[in-house]
């Protein structure tokens, strides 16, 4: 261990609820009016990061090797402020500002107590490298958490827009809303193909009456899903044919390889029904 991580080490165990006061009140300065309960957890998280950042020093941690094995505990505290940081919403910055903040006070007890100006620089600057890493990690780990949660958002909607509903028995629908990308195609065929076993459905309808613009790249995906559909032993009906639709459709040059179309919903359970050998009539 080096002559300025035994005097870090020291100071930080000698003044740590100086140390952990003087950083909850820089906090306080940055306006972020802070609740009884939100001080004693802020309390709670300075003092945990604190103390890994004395481990580290005792374990002959190099600031400039953050990611070595001596600050794994306090690589881990900083990792779990920011997921909790990021699940609540804030933002990357105001987490990494709370640990920066942890420069003023540590500064301080420095030159209040090393009297040696050459030491107390060599302090200062061990303090600084640590710091700035620590908040680096701490942004990088919030950003990462942040992409997560977005990713399980994004699968959590494209499950909520691609529902598979049990029109009659045997016939199965599946209504389409927004762009159909492929990610959303293979949303729709493995929910499709999965609800095709589990209720030994023989027919499912696509409807596609929200969809915006049907492209070449729809159609393509269109038919990979009619395709899957079919090999699982079942026929498909694609319902929601707008009259622009099929204009762009004709225009494209687009086989849709003989599936049954019909311009609305009810139009293709009424087929549905037809050829299962069900007919419709009106009570008085």
């Amino acid at each position: 261990m080096t002559t300025q991580s035994q005097t870090v080490l020291g100071l930080l165990t000698q003044h740590e609820d100086q140390i952990i006061a003087e950083w909850l009140q820089q906090v306080d300065t940055t306006g972020a009016r802070l609740t009884d309960t939100a001080r004693r957890g802020l309390q709670g998280e300075a003092t945990e990061i604190l103390r890994n950042v004395r481990a580290g020093l005792e374990a002959g941690g190099d600031p400039e090797q953050f990611e070595t094995g001596a600050w794994e505990a306090l690589r881990n505290s900083l990792a779990t402020l920011s997921r909790s940081r990021a699940a609540q919403g804030e933002s990357a910055a105001d987490t990494s500002n709370f640990v920066l903040t942890f420069k003023r006070p540590t500064f301080g007890v420095l030159q209040r107590s090393v009297p040696d100006p050459a030491l107390q620089v060599a302090g200062i600057w061990l303090l600084s490298s640590l710091v700035d890493r620590m908040a680096q990690w701490t942004v990088s780990t919030y950003q990462q958490t942040r992409e997560d949660i977005i990713r399980r958002q994004q699968q959590d909607l494209l499950e909520l827009s691609t529902p598979v509903i049990k029109l009659w028995e045997g016939v199965l629908a599946v209504p389409m809303i927004g762009t159909l990308d492929s990610s959303r195609t293979q949303m729709v065929m493995e929910t499709l193909l999965q609800r095709i076993v589990e209720t030994g459905s023989t027919l499912a309808i696509i409807d596609i009456t929200g969809v915006p613009t049907v492209d070449t790249l729809v159609a393509q995906h269109l038919l990979k899903t009619v395709s899957a559909i079919r090999l699982m032993g079942a026929e498909c009906l694609i319902s929601g044919i707008r009259p622009q639709i099929a204009q762009t459709i004709v225009h494209l040059g687009i086989d849709l390889q003989g599936i049954t179309s019909k311009s609305n919903l009810a139009d293709a359970l009424a087929l549905a029904l037809q050829q299962r050998g069900y007919t419709i009539t009106k009570t008085d």
